[in-house]
């Protein structure tokens, strides 16, 4: 099936509201599915959302994610473009 798809999306929150607190028990499944998209050869995308932040974004593309949903630490920010930067920063990117 993952030659139909352009992106693969990981809830690292229980989906329902912002602010919530990064879910680590995710990055298993994070880690499952980089391996089963670097596998395929294909070009597919890995997404999380959900409680990205600072301090749990570098978690989350060390385990292979490479498409960040961050709500709450950008749009919660006092300056969002100098957050976005940070997230970047500390994502590797």
């Amino acid at each position: 099936m993952l030659e139909e798809l352009d992106m693969i999306l990981i809830m690292t929150v229980e989906p329902g509201f912002g602010g919530q607190e990064f879910l680590d028990l995710t990055l298993p499944k994070i880690r499952r599915a980089r391996a089963a998209i670097d596998a395929s050869g294909l070009e597919i995308k890995l997404q999380v959302d959900g409680g990205i932040t600072e301090e749990t974004i570098w978690r989350a593309a060390e385990a292979g994610a490479d498409v960040f949903v961050a709500g709450s630490a950008v749009y919660g920010a006092d300056d969002p473009a100098d957050a976005i930067d940070r997230l970047r920063a500390a994502a590797g990117r």
